[in-house]
């Protein structure tokens, strides 16, 4: 597990009619995503983020889990499940997007 790959993406997206459309989006991205025949996504949490000054605008986060970086770089530039959410996320009014993702120092 220390290998995985953990990563969390957040988007702004002002309107929440939009942000719900992101989010069903996902939905289709976890039931469609393959590599290999295999799912490449191991775990994938998607929701609203709590309104927060915190939060700096960002409005829906989902954090994904990949056994590997390859299968991450995949999911990234080959799975077409992803290209076609990326297409999806261009028509809902992204106002920003911040993407990062590390292996796990600590899990406790």
């Amino acid at each position: 597990m220390a290998d995985q790959i953990h990563r969390v993406t957040m988007f702004k997206i002002p309107d929440k009619e939009n942000q719900a459309k992101l989010i069903s989006a996902y939905a289709k991205v976890n039931q469609a995503d393959q590599k290999d025949g295999k799912p490449c996504i191991k775990s994938l949490v998607v929701g609203s983020a709590k309104e927060d000054p915190r939060s700096q605008g960002y409005t829906v986060v989902c954090k994904t889990e990949f056994a590997c970086m390859d299968d991450m770089k995949f999911y990234d530039n080959e799975c077409p499940a992803h290209g076609e959410f990326k297409n999806t996320a261009r028509t809902l009014g992204v106002e920003g997007v911040l993407t990062v993702y590390f292996t796990p120092g600590l899990i406790a």
